[in-house]
């Protein structure tokens, strides 16, 4: 990929479920200065969402309609003038809005007129009542961009570990399926193709041998046998795996102990077996900074690490760092990518 010849990336922002936090948080978002610094960003969705928004929290800019995203559309970007790819109309269900979204903006970042892509949170339920049947984001990204192998990959800066040089990630090997379904889905090739997206991961945020803790299953990890035999019999071989492969991967490592191992510097990356392994630990650690990255894909795609909370949406007091961790974090990926880091 040729160097991006503005330091500051093509960023377009989704606005997730209209109903939900995602347009009033990238309008709160669009007030930062730090957001300009980091990108040239362009919001897509419901030109009047993003309108209440902006008054909501009080943002003194102005939505400009465009219908196309050309170089001149990202340059004239700026905090009192927010450039918005219009998808999606007074009259269309959310979740047809939130889907229409983020398949434009898929389109445009395969067809390199922008450089990342932003998303708000959408709603699960409100995209399969639409007839999207997808059970979020990364799934249906995956099926856009036409990929077998991806992950999700939950991200913090350095500035929020501070003992880590590049940040510290979580990667799942299981995402969004039911607790008793985990143990059927794991398997060698599964658990070590993980190994392999999590040291891409990590080395294109700068690491040059990214250090990857694999977390057991079972309590203790096991305990030998006695509480499961997964880490022996799944594992461990595909940790061993991962290690044929120049990968440097260590465990399974017991997992209520591995992510503090790793907030101190051990680690760079955890594969996580499941959903909620992974996710509650890295958002105690930063549950606002954390960036939602999916891995796999043939474009950047970075996401906040929170849902709609349609209990607090349009009442002005949604946290907004999340978004502008993510729209930094792709930044950052967009510049890596094109050697202009």
């Amino acid at each position: 990929m040729p160097p991006i010849s503005n330091p500051r990336p093509r960023l377009l922002i989704t606005m997730g479920d209209p109903s939900g936090v995602g347009p009033e948080v990238a309008a709160g978002a669009w007030a930062d200065p730090r957001l300009h610094a980091a990108c040239r960003p362009v919001v897509i969705g419901r030109q009047e969402e993003f309108e209440r928004g902006l008054g909501l929290r009080k943002v003194a800019a102005e939505v400009v309609p465009v219908d196309a995203c050309g170089e001149e559309v990202f340059d004239a970007a700026s905090p009192e003038r927010m450039p918005c790819l219009v998808v999606g109309g007074p009259t269309t269900p959310p979740g047809q809005a939130a889907y229409l979204a983020i398949e434009q903006a898929a389109r445009l970042a395969l067809d390199g007129r922008i450089d990342a892509m932003v998303t708000g949170p959408i709603s699960k339920a409100a995209l399969q009542a639409a007839g999207h049947d997808y059970p979020g984001h990364t799934e249906l990204l995956a099926d856009l961009c036409g990929v077998d192998d991806f992950a999700m990959m939950l991200y913090l800066p350095p500035r929020v570990v501070p003992h880590t040089e590049h940040g510290l990630a979580v990667v799942h090997v299981t995402l969004h399926t039911s607790l008793r379904s985990v143990f059927d889905q794991l398997s060698v090739e599964a658990i070590a193709a993980k190994c392999r997206l999590a040291d891409r991961a990590m080395r294109a945020f700068g690491c040059s041998r990214p250090r990857i803790g694999v977390a057991a299953l079972n309590p203790h990890g096991g305990e030998q046998g006695l509480f499961g035999d997964e880490e022996s019999t799944t594992i461990t071989p595909a940790v061993e795996l991962a290690q044929r492969e120049g990968i440097h991967a260590s465990g399974p490592h017991p997992t209520d102990t591995l992510m503090v191992r790793a907030r101190d510097g051990e680690f760079d990356a955890v594969v996580a077996m499941y959903h909620d392994q992974g996710h509650i630990a890295l958002k105690l650690l930063g549950m606002h900074q954390a960036v939602n990255v999916t891995l796999g894909l043939p474009i950047i795609r970075t996401s906040v690490a929170h849902g709609t909370a349609p209990d607090i949406a349009w009442q002005g007091i949604a946290e907004t760092s999340g978004l502008l961790a993510a729209a930094e974090t792709a930044a950052d990926l967009a510049r890596q990518r094109s050697g202009n880091a």
